[in-house]
């Protein structure tokens, strides 16, 4: 595949295309145009969804006159993004030194250009984030401290001639000190990542709609079966319960295994529907009819 288009501080990579018109006896004529091309990086590749980690610690001053020590470790959920996304970024930070130090973040564009043999690289900062001051003895910690992406060019990582990378850097500002930074490796892709939440939400919808047809054929409000009071008479019901068992002599029972004796019901079940009353009144109500001729 062709090499996503871009223009850095020494080379570029441009595409252009040409149309010639060639006429005997007359010179070619030519016109050309731009082309940009974009070769695609998706972010749910399963490499760039692996989250990154790094600790480092620094002691703060020289020799016999350290003051103490100050410890930074920063974490990343994965390491692919796009333009645009927020990189939630979580760090823990510990100031045992006897200074004020204040902790930042940034993401960083690395661009190296390889010809004849021989490397150059320059480097400038797209974003940045600052956060509150620490004091002397006191801890600080980020539970997912946003850092946007802005517009930048995606990450080109397989040419030959120019590669574009870059990286989230966690680092401490320490009065009278070098700084501690911690670099993470971040790819800028062109096919954001799908969230688990987004997934879940289509197969729901999914499922509803395939599970749609059992509400049209149930009922909103189902009729109640009816009573067995309400079929069965009493005196049926008398004739169908057995009558409970002898009690047993507590001689036998000594010289027996014990048993649990269980009453046992066994209902009839409710008569045949016919369309026959079986207990008809006496007398039967006429009604007058009459017919319109």
């Amino acid at each position: 595949p062709l090499v996503t288009s871009f223009t850095g501080k020494y080379g570029s990579i441009q595409y252009y295309v040409k149309a010639v018109l060639e006429r005997p006896a007359v010179p070619d004529q030519s016109v050309q145009t731009e082309l940009q091309i974009i070769s695609h990086i998706d972010v749910s590749s399963p490499a760039l969804l692996t989250p990154v980690l790094r600790s480092q610690e620094k002691m703060v001053g020289c020799w016999f006159f350290t003051s103490g020590p100050v410890s930074l470790s920063a974490k990343i959920e994965r390491k692919g993004y796009c333009n645009g996304e927020a990189i939630p970024i979580y760090a823990e930070i510990e100031n045992c030194s006897s200074r004020l130090i204040v902790p930042k973040a940034a993401i960083f564009q690395t661009q190296t250009y390889l010809a004849s043999g021989k490397t150059k690289t320059f480097r400038q900062m797209v974003a940045n984030v600052r956060g509150n001051h620490i004091a002397s003895g006191s801890t600080d910690t980020w539970n997912g401290k946003t850092l946007k992406i802005p517009p930048v060019s995606p990450s080109i990582l397989d040419c030959c001639i120019i590669r574009v990378e870059y990286s989230l850097a966690v680092y401490i500002h320490i009065p009278g000190a070098k700084k501690l930074m911690i670099e993470m490796p971040v790819v800028i892709g062109t096919i954001p990542c799908i969230g688990f939440s987004s997934r879940n939400s289509s197969i729901t919808s999914q499922f509803s709609m395939d599970m749609s047809w059992l509400a049209l054929t149930m009922p909103e409000h189902p009729e109640a079966p009816p009573n067995y009071a309400d079929v069965v008479s009493e005196e049926e019901f008398s004739r169908h319960v057995p009558a409970y068992p002898p009690p047993i002599d507590c001689e036998e029972q000594l010289c027996c295994p014990v048993f649990a004796y269980i009453q046992e019901f066994r209902f009839q079940p409710p008569p045949l529907y016919s369309e026959i009353d079986p207990h008809p009144t006496d007398v039967e109500e006429v009604q007058p009819v009459s017919f319109m001729l």
